[in-house]
């Protein structure tokens, strides 16, 4: 059976047979950053260190993880303070994705990367399941498939923030869950309903898997990185992701990548 792309790496910038698509957000401020702090309230800043990572990376989209950005925001006083004015599952989330000027700053920073880094915009944000697990204050215990779908209303009411934003998918994140239960698809329709509308492609990350518009990806772990010869796995899907580790060598990032570009570039790819 094959599998088509999603249309958004339908012809990837670096010209690889099989698209690439890099969380690397760790190695960057290890590597680039000399362990400094993530830029995330200077939007600039934060673009200058994308276009820097894209310099040596070359992957063919960016990859934005605001579910980081938010974590940040999150612990802001004033925000602290409203989140865990009530305990009842959902209040604090509902909150934190409330806020006027945390929604503003967010939709800033979103746009800027977006116009600086000229690559398709992929929008990471956690599913509505691990937002949940993460900002509630109590045990899980109290988290069931209807808090969740409530959560995907109030993930997909911030989402329309985003409407001027050149996104050209948006990426759940699933890994963080937690301990609360798995749900059904369809618990997160208020939020594909959002991407129809915008026209963004809707993608679902796990450990260890990755898709969009239900089209599996390949994911390649830390031991590619993180070995001296390790083999490039055979491409069985259209496209690939992979989060760069910390402690990777960066000699040894270079090499893996060339490695993946012998791997087949399209044919007149420069």
């Amino acid at each position: 059976m094959t599998t088509s792309k999603p249309e958004f790496l339908d012809a990837p910038a670096s010209g690889r047979r099989t698209p690439l698509i890099v969380d690397h957000l760790d190695y960057s401020q290890r590597v680039l950053l000399r362990g400094n702090p993530i830029p995330w309230d200077d939007p600039t800043a934060l673009s200058n260190l994308f276009n820097q990572a894209h310099g040596l990376l070359r992957p063919d989209v960016t990859l934005l993880d605001l579910g980081a950005y938010y974590r940040i925001l999150a612990r802001d006083p004033r925000l602290q303070d409203a989140m865990t004015a009530r305990s009842r599952p959902g209040y604090a989330l509902r909150v934190l994705l409330g806020d006027p000027s945390a929604g503003r700053a967010a939709a800033t920073l979103v746009a800027t990367v977006a116009g600086t880094t000229r690559l398709p915009l992929v929008l990471q944000i956690p599913s509505p399941r691990a937002w949940l697990a993460q900002t509630h204050p109590g045990t899980t215990e109290d988290l069931d498939a209807d808090r969740v779908e409530s959560a995907a209303m109030y993930v997909a009411d911030w989402l329309r923030g985003f409407a001027d934003v050149p996104v050209a998918a948006l990426l759940l994140d699933e890994r963080a869950a937690g301990g609360v239960p798995a749900v059904p698809a369809d618990t997160y329709t208020p939020i594909g309903n959002v991407a129809v509308h915008y026209r963004w492609e809707l993608g679902l990350r796990d450990d260890p898997s990755v898709s969009f518009g239900g089209r599996d990806g390949d994911v390649l772990g830390d031991d590619f990185w993180l070995g001296d010869h390790a083999a490039v796995p055979a491409a069985s899907a259209a496209f690939r992701l992979t989060r760069l580790p910390e402690n990777a060598v960066p000699e040894t990032v270079l090499a893996r990548l060339a490695d993946l570009d012998r791997e087949g570039v399209r044919s007149g790819a420069m």
